[in-house]
């Protein structure tokens, strides 16, 4: 796999803004959940850096879990819109406090599929924490109550965001030159 700066068209979110805006949401989250249960939700794989990140900020008391879902074909730059549960929760949720954390909210149908699923087990409270919010290609209606950034229609990867599963481990949010990343994909 190549060098990510023969693609990167921009540095879209720096380290030092994505850590001073997670702060913020942790103390948005430690107020509204103060003196209660909580449950933090994340959806693999692109949320496990902000979940990290975002727990070492919390002080409220909390439990974490994770669920994997796919709405991804061969081509993992383009959703299918076919949602599927492939990894289940392992906690029960009945009258407990979740907090779905999510990396990226980009047309909505996953995390519409996901909270419907949610909600059949009964939570005392269903919210939802995401890093990215990509508002032009929503399809679907979809409550974030904890929004870290807004985004344009640029396809993102970094800071757990991935291109073909690589680059996740990047301490940015980066924007993708397609051009001179599929121009790469052809010669290799």
């Amino acid at each position: 796999m190549r060098d990510y700066h023969d693609f990167l068209q921009e540095i879209l979110i720096d380290e030092k803004t994505l850590q001073t805006r997670i702060t913020e949401l942790a103390a948005e989250i430690n107020k509204d959940y103060y003196d209660q249960d909580l449950i933090l939700l994340c959806i693999l794989r692109g949320g496990m850096v902000f979940l990290v990140d975002l727990m070492k900020q919390l002080s409220v008391p909390h439990e974490v879990d994770i669920m994997a879902i796919s709405s991804y074909g061969r081509n993992a730059r383009e959703s299918h819109g076919n949602v599927r549960l492939t990894l289940d929760l392992q906690l029960d949720i009945r009258d407990r406090n979740v907090l779905l954390v999510e990396d990226i909210i980009d047309s909505g149908n996953t995390i519409a599929y996901v909270l419907e699923f949610l909600t059949t087990r009964m939570p005392k409270s269903l919210r939802v924490c995401s890093l990215l919010d990509k508002q032009e290609r929503r399809e679907v209606v979809v409550p974030i109550h904890y929004r870290g950034f807004t985004i344009p229609d640029k396809f993102v990867f970094g800071y757990g965001l991935d291109i073909d599963e690589y680059y996740r481990n990047l301490p940015f949010i980066g924007v993708v030159d397609l051009e001179k990343y599929q121009a790469a994909e052809t010669e290799e």
